[in-house]
């Protein structure tokens, strides 16, 4: 009998693996197939994309889309001011974050307690009911249609602020204690011994800065007009009404979707196993 069981439990246990791995091999499908149908779209002509829209092989291979996205459009001037800007963002993000959240977590001052009330307070107002007062302050301060309205209202977010705050207070005070014994000052405590230690929360900033500045378009919208510093979501966006053709122009929107994809891609999987392993953090006392 117990030879039974132990020959019936591991049966079990397959089958509910071969069970869950279906599960989610079926959803990873669903997910992925709307991408996949986005990549071969935009590889077809104008016409098929239109007679067979979710088909996945391509009766004629073409990269006419493409060629007219980077030769007949003003998509390469687009996605250098988006790479500019995104870069600028996340050193940016990366920079001041880690400071006001290692203030906040270390830190001892008035009003401490309020700083971080307003800064949740923050995180929970929607990002478009603040459109308008963004657009007047950034009028008022004479940065509209310029890099430095594109740039400088996003160097800093209260979501990114909370993170590192939160990462530094795992870190055990002992490491900064034994620094400040050793002649060190805030800042340099700061710079040298525990910035380093937060990697894992520096990564994630670095990933949700890239990705959000990269897919941004409503702070773009309000900060410039000028076709010179339009950004690749503004101009994908601008694709839908028809600017390069008539038509639905299936191809050319989607291979404009596929490239915006890749460098945020490329990121997340190059850094995906370092998001917050909070485990690099730690440190014996």
């Amino acid at each position: 009998m117990s030879v039974v069981a132990r020959a019936g439990r591991p049966r079990g246990v397959i089958a509910r693996q071969a069970l869950l791995y279906a599960v989610l091999v079926t959803l990873a499908l669903v997910y992925i197939y709307p991408f996949l149908v986005q990549l071969a779209t935009s590889v077809k002509s104008d016409a098929e994309a239109a007679s067979s829209p979710v088909s996945l092989i391509p009766a004629t291979f073409t990269w006419a889309a493409y060629e007219r996205l980077f030769l007949y459009s003003d998509f390469p001037v687009w996605f250098a001011n988006s790479a500019v800007v995104t870069v600028l963002v996340t050193a940016g993000r990366v920079f001041f974050n880690s400071l006001a959240g290692y203030a906040l977590a270390r830190l001892r001052f008035r009003g401490r307690g309020v700083v971080f009330a307003a800064l949740v307070a923050v995180m929970s107002v929607p990002a478009v009911v603040l459109l308008i007062p963004k657009f007047l302050v950034i009028n008022q301060l004479g940065m509209y249609d310029s890099y430095a309205g594109m740039v400088l209202p996003l160097l800093v977010d209260a979501a990114g602020v909370f993170i590192m705050k939160n990462f530094f207070e795992s870190i055990p005070t002992a490491v900064e204690e034994q620094a400040r014994i050793d002649g060190a000052g805030v800042f340099r405590t700061f710079w040298s011994v525990v910035l380093p230690m937060a990697r894992p929360a520096l990564i994630t900033i670095v990933i949700l800065s890239f990705q959000g500045s990269w897919n941004e378009l409503s702070h773009f919208i309000v900060a410039t007009q000028s076709p010179e510093l339009t950004t690749l979501t503004k101009g994908v966006a601008s694709l839908a009404s028809g600017q390069l053709s008539q038509g639905s122009q299936f191809p050319l929107k989607l291979a404009a979707a596929a490239i915006m994809t890749i460098p945020v891609a490329v990121l997340f999987f190059v850094f995906q196993r370092r998001i917050m392993n909070a485990s690099e953090g730690a440190v014996k006392e």
